[in-house]
């Protein structure tokens, strides 16, 4: 059967009921501020900081690499997808439970099932990301995928709004750990939700690139790397550009550790990066079809090496608010400017494939965390910032070679 108008619509609609649910769970359970928070007040140190932002945003990438030759060899991967949902959907009922019911718990026992729990929803999502990049280039027509990701940013935009609000209130009314188990339940009822848009999916085109084994996944990643140049080139901009998504959960630790900031605090800030990113996404729908992916992955970038400046500024708190900001100003550019680029650089039948070597291309913003919350454990935050820095910077020549379309 082939993908007919029809058919697409409807799996447009599905996959936009999905992004709103999902939009909705996202600041109760946000990577940035809401974890890391939660993991200090449980007692996590800087190291821990480091080691659980490379599962979240680095080591779940990576693990894509080991999941791509598996789910290649099938010709419908929806199966894939929800069994990925799933185990995220239980994983935030876990983290709800144990919360809830953490005065029964050992302290050092919180830490290692907050660690367990996270490890599982962050891995099940990297699971499930690469069924679901195959679905959506190949059951939606080519020329509603744009228009998705800017209608899906407008949507989300105005949801994530009112969910940051809501999310704020929770952490400025209640104290830990009932503030943080509440968000958790939140969450686990919103991606609930989510999932019904991937249950309503219609697969019908086939995709399979056979693997035999790990040494065959490799050599059909050395055969792309030769045949598609752009490919070693947007590696290297995920590997250099992908650190500056793992910058704000050192930001959350600055600020309690310096500034001795609270739960309420950890509410603005998560409000205010929500605003940034709901006004970039607003932006580029406004734009769609105007803007270069090229000057997006430029205009993130000088974003992201100005954003340890601002900790200069002498408003302490409000200087703290300004970047994360313009933290959701760099995701939301980084997200559909990597989303796009993938999409276009790849395939129906590759594409798999090129999701996995995404994955295998986040080996810095894996280390940068993991390094970070050591070098911030010995050395203290201007070392980290520095580095962080030199590391974005270089992500411009990358760019410069990779010379996107629209």
């Amino acid at each position: 059967m082939i993908l007919t108008p029809k058919i697409s619509k409807r799996n447009f609609y599905s996959l936009l009921w999905h992004a709103a649910f999902l939009a909705l769970s996202r600041p109760f359970m946000d990577t940035d501020t809401v974890i890391p928070s939660m993991l200090v007040d449980a007692g996590g140190s800087a190291v821990q900081i480091g080691i659980m932002t490379a599962i979240m945003l680095g080591g779940s990438s990576i693990t894509q690499l080991i999941f791509a030759p598996f789910i290649s060899n099938y010709h419908y991967k929806r199966g894939f997808l929800l069994l990925g949902i799933n185990m995220r959907i239980l994983a935030l009922l876990g983290m709800g439970l144990m919360l809830y019911f953490s005065a029964l718990l050992q302290p050092g026992l919180i830490i290692w099932l907050i660690f367990l729990l996270i490890s599982i929803f962050s891995l099940s999502g990297a699971f499930a990301n690469v069924s679901y990049m195959d679905i959506f280039g190949k059951s939606v027509l080519p020329e509603l995928r744009k228009p998705f990701f800017s209608l899906r940013q407008a949507i989300n935009g105005i949801i994530l709004f009112v969910a940051a609000l809501a999310a704020k209130r929770v952490l400025s009314t209640m104290g830990y750990p009932q503030n943080y188990a509440i968000m958790y339940f939140i969450a686990f009822g919103a991606l609930l939700m989510a999932s019904l848009g991937f249950w309503h999916l219609r697969e019908v085109v086939p995709s399979k690139l056979t693997v035999r084994n790990p040494r065959h996944f490799l050599q059909l990643i050395k055969v792309e790397l030769k045949q598609n140049p752009k490919l070693k080139y947007f590696l290297g901009f995920i590997n250099t550009m992908g650190v500056s998504i793992t910058l704000l959960p050192f930001i959350i630790l600055y600020g309690k550790e310096v500034f001795h900031t609270q739960s309420a605090t950890t509410g603005w800030f998560l409000l205010v990066k929500i605003i940034g990113s709901v006004l970039t996404a607003l932006v580029l729908f406004t734009l769609a079809g105007k803007y270069k992916y090229r000057s997006l992955l430029y205009g993130g970038a000088l974003l992201a090496f100005a954003l340890p400046l601002f900790m200069l500024l002498p408003f302490q708190v409000p200087s703290l608010a300004v970047i994360f900001f313009i933290g959701g100003i760099i995701f939301t550019a980084y997200s559909i400017s990597m989303n796009g680029v993938l999409l276009e650089i790849s395939g129906t039948k590759n594409r798999t494939l090129y999701t996995g070597i995404a994955g295998a291309g986040s080996i810095l913003p894996t280390l940068f965390p993991l390094g970070g919350g050591w070098m911030i454990k010995h050395y203290g935050f201007l070392p980290f910032f520095t580095l962080f820095m030199l590391l974005v910077l270089s992500s411009l020549f990358f760019i410069y070679k990779l010379n996107c379309k629209k």
